[in-house]
């Protein structure tokens, strides 16, 4: 009879059962850093920097489409 695989995802547990509360938040900040992984993979970013100019360019844009919008008003 063959034995289960090991889960890689399971944690150590205390007496009574429970998560170990660092293991949990390690686990909590790792699928926030996967999840930022993948958007920066989906938006063609790899750097904080690139993210950074990236947000002040989508200002600038959305500042002159609203000044463009507001002055065709009057």
């Amino acid at each position: 009879m063959s034995q289960p695989e090991s889960n890689p995802k399971s944690f150590d547990t205390d007496d009574d059962g429970k998560m170990d509360r660092e293991e949990y938040d390690e686990m909590e900040v790792l699928e926030r850093l996967e999840a930022l992984r993948e958007d920066m993979e989906d938006l063609r970013v790899s750097t904080l920097a690139e993210v950074i100019q990236r947000i002040e360019e989508m200002h600038r844009r959305l500042d002159r489409t609203q000044l463009q919008l507001a002055s065709d008003l009057f």
